[in-house]
């Protein structure tokens, strides 16, 4: 693949749900058949490029982690034309030196949801992405230089645990994730970055650390309270990163460097003559190039 207009998607999380600065927004009601995405899709431009936008949680911040429709977001930002996307998102963070205010680039997630749809394969018709590096080289290199450039604290690297919520972990759930060697903690990457995969748009995360989670003790328990004035900075900072990013990726790209526009191509386990027409169909969008192939 050679290079191609870009289209810049983006999820907006906790205390991200417009982008005041695009040029010329339009609304964008797109109906999947995975059901209704989390709201209305807002596309413009930014410094020329065409941007689209979906705030995760709705207009208002009115669905908890668990009921936001990952695979309809993801189904309609690949209806929308995206061809890159970036997760925004609030964080807890479980190292002294990621303090509150400070945006890690992640590259890496484990997974611990489970009331969630993950997957837009199923029975009829099988495919196993690869999940090995989840997150385009290329996309967090970007968002680590636009970090840097805007001197907003940043950490490049980093392993997001993603849990059901909307419950904060207990204590000796803090502590174990600390264990594992987890960096932040959060509610909604996942299963976003799998559908990403599966529908072969390359995929970056920027988490934004709210609080310390509750392993620090003498801090005390986390609270949605204590954590809004840092959502304030943190929003304020996000605004100007994505306006920064934009820019910097440029209209036009270049494939991935992990070959996530093809991924499909080495996951399908299924032969078409045994394929299910029905999923076939719901499956034009995420995977309309492998079907055509």
């Amino acid at each position: 693949m050679t290079e191609q207009q870009r289209v810049l998607g983006f999820f907006g999380g906790s205390g991200v749900y417009s982008m005041d600065a695009l040029e010329n927004p339009q609304r964008l009601e797109i109906d999947t058949p995975w059901g209704q995405p989390s709201d209305a899709l807002v596309k413009g431009k930014l410094s020329g490029v065409d941007v689209v936008f979906l705030a995760r949680h709705g207009a208002g911040h009115t669905l908890p982690p668990s009921n936001v429709n990952y695979r309809a977001n993801v189904d309609a930002m690949k209806r929308a034309g995206v061809t890159d996307l970036v997760s925004v998102s609030a964080c807890g963070s479980f190292r002294d030196e990621l303090a509150p205010g400070t945006f890690v680039i992640v590259d890496q997630f484990i997974d611990r949801t489970s009331a969630r749809e993950k997957s837009f394969f199923g029975p009829g018709f099988v495919a196993h992405v690869s999940m090995a590096d989840p997150v385009c080289p290329a996309l967090a290199f970007a968002l680590a230089t636009s970090c840097a450039a805007l001197d907003i604290p940043h950490q490049r690297g980093g392993t997001y645990i993603c849990i059901d919520g909307p419950h904060f972990s207990s204590r000796a759930e803090s502590h174990l994730y600390r264990s594992w060697g987890c960096d932040v903690i959060g509610m909604t990457n996942m299963p976003e970055a799998k559908l990403a995969r599966e529908a072969e748009l390359p995929y970056a995360s920027v988490a934004m650390v709210t609080d310390y989670d509750c392993w620090r003790e003498h801090d005390g328990p986390v609270e949605v309270g204590l954590i809004l004035e840092t959502l304030k900075q943190n929003t304020a900072n996000a605004a100007r990163l994505i306006a920064d990013l934009a820019p910097r990726l440029g209209a036009t790209r270049r494939p991935s460097p992990l070959g996530v526009e093809t991924a499909l191509d080495m996951a399908v386990i299924t032969p078409p003559e045994a394929r299910d027409p029905e999923i076939m169909k719901k499956l034009d969008a995420v995977a309309g190039r492998f079907l055509k192939r």
